[in-house]
């Protein structure tokens, strides 16, 4: 396959409003380069692609192959990602007219390549990562070029088109993708077996960590992660310079985390690097797992130049990127908070950053409502999805999101809340989100912290709950 022309040929992206696609359809739209797209409807993230010049369908229809000729002096170059299937009507139909076909992925290692760049690896924490070191560049005045896995509020969506020399992307394994990139610096938050429909077991993963690891310049690696330290340290005694980073000082990393105290509203830390304090962070978000993030985050900005002091100014402004952690409402003493958890870890840790708030003035229960999402996530790991609820104070489980999948052995939410209520006194299965809101209203109190989980559609229902639940307030009050 030719490499891909990022100097004026045009391109056309065939499910250009998803999150990954269209943050690299943003980039080259704003570089100034033809972009046209199809998606099956209208939402923010294509009007938003439509407002720096893209052209956008909206059906993926053979049509839009006709209509593409009219448009350029060229033949487009396609992107697709690895949810478009080679059935989708417009895929054949590029196909059988011979235009150039591309993954994502192949579009993001080429702009990769173009940048100064940073990848960011690992099964949990990329977005906030990733995010958090786009926010520390640009606060530092470095004007990053960024593409991460959700929108963030500082730059608009997720993605920012800047004039420097910088870039910081998220590095996908879930699709073997991750052994496409040479970063300049290449970052490894953790790595677990999460992905069972691609591998059979961990040590597929590994191998893909392996070759990114091999291809990156430099390797910042979290060595509190066995996994990641095993390889971090293999790599280190073959091609250095590396750093490593661990919430834990008896680790010996580069940068760690000492007198650490983990609040309602945030964590507060002092930050070593070498041996060397930096001084105090004062990080305003939740838990363990994100004092990780930050650190790698630091580190990465401290390997560009940036001081401390302006880190830890821009950190204690960050507010983190959209679905993770994202409060949307609180309504009659009742909190709402949308998070992307959808791995047991992911779960365990994100219940635990909430439980620090139950402490607080008048909050009383912590409510978690799981969608389970892949039929082959769900039954692979039913047995760690049973221990990941215990911090909540009552769990409900709705049926699986298939994201596409085919359901072969009859794996069900029943299942999942059924292991679930081994382990947990309260426990609830509602199978539809149709009337899920109906339910909430009934069961949900005031002071409940409410989170909903899950990486499918199951945050849709949010705003309908909100108006439940602001309707009850106001017929309290009158």
């Amino acid at each position: 396959m030719k490499p891909i022309d990022l100097d004026g040929r045009p391109f056309h992206f065939i499910g250009i409003g998803g999150i990954g696609m269209s943050a690299l359809a943003y980039i080259l739209a704003d570089r100034d380069l033809p972009v046209s797209g199809s998606d099956l409807r209208s939402t923010h993230i294509t009007r938003r692609l439509a407002q720096v010049g893209a052209t956008i369908f909206d059906s993926q229809t053979s049509n839009n192959l006709e209509i593409l000729p009219t448009l350029y002096r060229s033949l487009p170059q396609i992107v697709c990602s690895t949810a478009i299937n080679r059935d989708n009507e417009e895929y054949r139909a590029a196909s059988d007219r011979g235009y150039p076909i591309y993954h994502r992925s192949d579009l993001l290692a080429a702009l990769i390549a173009d940048y100064h760049s940073i990848a960011v690896a690992g099964t949990h924490g990329k977005t906030t990562t990733s995010s958090l070191i786009g926010y520390l560049m640009l606060k530092g005045g470095l004007d990053p070029t960024i593409l991460v896995g959700g929108e963030v509020d500082a730059w608009g969506g997720n993605a920012r088109s800047g004039k420097g020399n910088l870039l910081v992307a998220e590095a996908d394994e879930s699709d073997g993708s991750l052994a496409k990139y040479t970063a300049k610096i290449g970052l490894i938050t953790n790595i677990e077996l999460d992905h069972t429909d691609r591998y059979q077991n961990l040590a597929e993963v590994v191998k893909i960590f392996q070759t990114f690891a091999s291809q990156c310049e430099t390797l910042i690696a979290c060595i509190d992660c066995q996994t990641t330290r095993k390889l971090f340290e293999a790599r280190s005694t073959e091609v250095p310079p590396n750093l490593s980073y661990s919430i834990d000082p008896d680790k010996d990393a580069d940068y760690t985390a000492k007198n650490v105290t983990y609040y309602s509203n945030g964590t507060v830390a002092e930050i070593w690097e070498k041996g060397k304090l930096l001084g105090i962070l004062r990080l305003p978000l939740l838990g363990k797992h994100n004092l990780s993030n930050a650190l790698a985050a630091i580190a990465v900005v401290r390997k560009l130049g940036l001081s401390f002091e302006v880190i830890s100014e821009a950190i204690s402004n960050f507010k983190g990127a959209k679905r993770r952690f994202e409060v949307r409402s609180n309504c009659n003493n009742i909190t709402l908070v949308d998070d992307y958890a959808h791995h047991p870890s992911e779960i365990r840790v994100t219940l635990a950053a909430a439980r620090l708030q139950i402490d607080a003035p008048n909050r009383k229960r912590l409510v978690a409502i799981f969608q389970p999402h892949r039929y082959t996530r769900t039954e692979t790991f039913l047995a760690e999805f049973a221990t990941s609820f215990e911090d909540a104070d009552l769990v409900i489980v709705t049926d699986i999101y298939s994201a596409g999948e085919t359901n072969f052995n009859n794996i069900s939410g029943a299942a999942l809340a059924s292991a679930i209520s081994a382990r947990h006194n309260n426990v609830l299965y509602h199978a539809s989100l149709n009337n899920l809101d109906e339910l909430l209203q009934t069961v949900l109190r005031s002071g409940d912290l409410v989170l909903f989980l899950g990486a499918g559609n199951l945050n849709q229902i949010v705003p309908r709950v909100v108006n439940l639940l602001c309707d009850r307030e106001c017929q309290r009050s009158a």
